[in-house]
């Protein structure tokens, strides 16, 4: 099972609920909308970690402000205001994940979900934090020692694995990834994307 399905299924019942009241949505397209969602997180994730420098601050961030929480307990911090902490603070993390791109991805998961832009935001801010703390708990509970190529590598095939399946969450992928607008990710895209790398944050 691909990360992205594996912290879907975790995310129904309870959590669902949480989100669609949070936002104002009825349970079916708060559960499309998340379906959406997650896969361009985690592909916009693996991009980052695609390349040294930004898997080892992206390894930093996940141990130093991520590990040991349950999705849970961040879901609640983050629907209940406790957005201060580093690891609630869905907005910053969206800052590193997206760089300049988090208008674009906000913009292309309100139009492919139908959600207004303020609830497309709102759900990217919710979710990030959750994609942190659940990836913080993979690479914890590897039983080998957490290493930032081994982040790169996870990711890598997780990014893959959300291209290939297509669906909102892939194409969405592919167009907020395709920075010059010619249809294809490639090194001036990746030059654009390096400014935007993950900072480690607070530590």
């Amino acid at each position: 099972m691909s990360l992205t399905d594996d912290l879907l299924s975790q995310l129904q019942g309870a959590p669902l609920q949480q989100v669609s009241q949070q936002l104002g949505l009825d349970s079916q397209q708060a559960s499309g909308a998340i379906g959406a969602a997650l896969p361009l997180l985690m592909g916009a994730l693996g991009n980052n970690a695609a390349k040294p420098q930004g898997a080892e601050a992206l390894l930093g961030a996940l141990q130093n402000n991520h590990s040991g929480l349950d999705i849970g307990s961040v879901l609640g911090a983050v629907l209940g205001g406790g957005g201060n902490s580093a690891a609630a603070d869905g907005a910053g993390i969206l800052g590193h994940i997206f760089g300049g791109n988090q208008g674009r991805a906000e913009t292309g998961l309100a139009q492919a979900t139908g959600l207004s832009q303020g609830n497309a935001s709102q759900l990217l801010k919710i979710l990030a934090p959750i994609v942190m703390a659940y990836l913080a708990q993979r690479i914890g509970s590897g039983g080998q020692q957490a290493s930032a190529g081994g982040l790169s590598q996870i990711l890598g095939q997780e990014k893959q694995h959300v291209a290939q399946a297509g669906g909102i969450g892939g194409n969405l992928l592919g167009s907020v990834l395709d920075q010059d607008g010619d249809g294809q990710f490639g090194v001036s895209d990746l030059i654009k994307l390096g400014s935007g790398l993950l900072g480690s944050g607070k530590r």
